[in-house]
C-alpha cells in the first residue's frame, strides 16, 4: 500500500500545477503527438489496466473466497430483484 501511495502522490505532483490552458499543449509520447488532456486520459486507462490485472490476480489466488467488486457471475437476477429492476 506503500509503494501504491506513493505512485498516486507522482501522480497528483505531475498534475498538480497544470493550468486550464496546458490541456491543449502537444506532448509526445513514443513520438506521437497527444493533446496533454489525451496524454491524461491515456495514462489513467493504463492505470485501469493495471488494476484489472491486479483484481484478476487476486481472483485466482483466492478462488471460491474471492469477493466480487461487481454484480457476480450468475448473480445479475438476484441483483436486479433487489434493485426494483424488471
Amino acid at each position: 500500500m506503500k509503494l501504491w501511495e506513493e505512485g498516486w502522490q507522482c501522480v497528483f505532483a505531475a498534475l498538480s500545477p497544470l493550468a486550464d490552458e496546458d490541456l491543449a499543449r502537444t506532448v509526445l509520447i513514443r513520438t506521437e503527438p497527444h493533446t496533454v488532456a489525451l496524454a491524461i486520459a491515456r495514462q489513467v486507462a493504463h492505470y485501469n489496466w493495471h488494476a484489472g490485472q491486479i483484481a484478476l490476480i487476486g481472483k485466482h489466488l483466492l478462488g471460491e473466497r474471492w469477493n466480487y467488486l461487481t454484480v457476480p457471475p450468475g448473480g445479475s437476477a438476484a441483483f436486479n430483484q433487489k434493485m426494483g429492476v424488471r
